[in-house]
């Protein structure tokens, strides 16, 4: 973006952000104006299990499992809560799973391998 671009859209009541710097070739003050594209939408992650104290999540590459306990509790239950909600999360993962399997034919598995 050159000056006049730049003064055009600051007269026009836009806003413009970038970095303003001396420039240590030219030693001219140079407005470099900051590439803003539009951002990238991504799919949200979709839910499998909602938890007592998290959820366990998926999204395109990757599951996901949050677990948040409060320190009170001590060392013994801690261990014990997120035992537990681990085994909810995988069973509940299994479960889908499964269901998932269920509904694909022989030639959509086939094509998989």
């Amino acid at each position: 973006m050159n000056a006049i671009e730049l003064l055009q859209k600051l007269v026009m009541g836009k806003r413009v952000e970038g970095v303003l710097y001396m420039d240590e070739d030219t030693g001219k003050l140079t407005f470099k104006a900051y590439n803003r594209t539009c951002p990238k939408k991504r799919a949200k992650d979709r839910l499998i299990c909602a938890l007592e104290n998290g959820w366990l999540k998926e999204s395109p590459q990757r599951i996901k499992f949050f677990n948040s306990v409060k320190k009170e509790l001590g060392v013994p239950r801690i261990t014990e809560v997120m035992a537990r909600e681990l085994d909810a999360a995988m069973s509940a993962m299994i479960r889908e799973k499964l269901a998932e399997f269920r509904e694909k034919t022989i030639d959509d598995i086939l094509d998989e391998v």
